[in-house]
């Protein structure tokens, strides 16, 4: 079976038609690249080193037909893009706003290049909380994004920070999904945690090893916290890499639920209705079992964290393969993802 060009790989004949939306599949702005390339000192992201390795910057900066192509060569009908890590948040306000505006409207010309293939993740200014609240606004009424990319941490001030309340309330009012995405830990985190060995190693501890990880699943338990779902019950976010690692220690967690008296549920509760969980390429099948002992079918999604992660045919339909529940399978292929994006197409893909 082959739709929209993509490749074949060997399924059950009940998933012939089943169509599979990778979201978390990442692009750059030439622009936004070369603000952060010319930051200095302690304000550049030293992970941009991972965006020119190999073929990945050519990778990145192609959101036409070569990206189509390679969405084909995995089995992959629709990828949601997001502009990769930091992307605007490590830049002055100023900065910040103009670039944001700029890629979201690049992403909007790729989208009507591609209608049926891609959709799009805003990016946001956060440095300036207002403007990143107004741009998530101008992008779902008139963009059609069907979301936005985060970061934790915008210089020393937290997601969960009371500067973002009107970003959070626009996201809810919208039904616009918050997706945090992983950042480097502060300089300051770095010098008490992770510097000391050799410097490529302290880098790959900081980021990919550990330190993204914990950075992202933190801000999410921060707005837990906060009490962030207590004021805007209809907002939705994502966690990547399965969670974050907030799955994986989700009953410590929810023991704070007994000090945390202001909360109105559980700390479980709030990851349970509040929290989805995606792939970001880790397509092992003993972290997809972990994720399910842990949330509900409903509140998995796929994605490679393209073009970090590039899984050929074989290895998606493996991965789908191992879901034993046909109905749980067309769920994490495309269903829940369908349902939380409000996505539609005139022409669906794999229909």
């Amino acid at each position: 079976m082959v739709t929209h060009g993509r490749a074949t790989r060997a399924i059950g004949l009940e998933d012939i038609n089943m169509t599979i939306i990778a979201i978390e599949e990442h692009w750059n702005s030439v622009n936004i690249r070369d603000a952060l390339d010319r930051l200095q000192g302690g304000a550049r992201d030293e992970s941009v080193a991972f965006n020119t390795m190999g073929d990945n910057q050519a990778r990145l900066e192609d959101i036409g037909q070569g990206r189509v192509e390679a969405m084909d060569a995995a089995g992959i009908d629709v990828s949601i893009l997001s502009v990769v890590t930091p992307a605007t948040q490590a830049l002055p306000a100023a900065d910040a706003v103009a670039l944001a505006r700029e890629a979201n409207d690049e992403a909007s010309d790729a989208v009507r290049a591609h209608p049926a293939r891609f959709r799009a993740f805003a990016t946001l200014p956060t440095s300036d909380p207002q403007a990143a609240a107004a741009e998530l606004e101008r992008c779902a009424t008139q963009l059609g994004h069907v979301g936005a990319m985060v970061h934790g941490r915008t210089g020393a001030r937290t997601l969960d920070d009371p500067a973002y309340d009107d970003l959070f309330a626009t996201a809810a009012r919208l039904h616009q999904p918050i997706f945090i995405h992983p950042q480097i830990p502060s300089n300051e985190m770095r010098d008490a945690a992770y510097r000391g060995l050799d410097p490529l190693i302290d880098l790959g501890l900081a980021t990919f090893g550990w330190g993204w990880h914990m950075d992202a699943g933190l801000s999410a338990l921060r707005l837990i916290l906060r009490g962030t779902f207590d004021r805007y019950p209809d907002l939705q976010l994502i966690l990547g890499h399965w969670g974050e690692m907030l799955l994986f220690w989700m009953d410590r967690v929810d023991s704070l639920s007994g000090i945390a008296k202001h909360l109105e549920r559980r700390v479980s509760d709030y990851i349970m209705t509040n929290i989805h969980i995606t792939s970001s390429g880790m397509l092992q099948e003993r972290l997809l079992r972990h994720a399910l002992d842990f949330t509900g079918a409903d509140r998995v999604l796929f994605s490679t964290d393209y073009p970090f992660h590039q899984p050929g045919a074989a290895a998606v339909g493996q991965f789908f393969d191992a879901i034993p529940d046909r109905c749980d399978r067309a769920k994490i292929a495309s269903g829940n993802a369908q349902t939380l994006f409000r996505l539609a197409w005139p022409d669906a893909p794999g229909r």
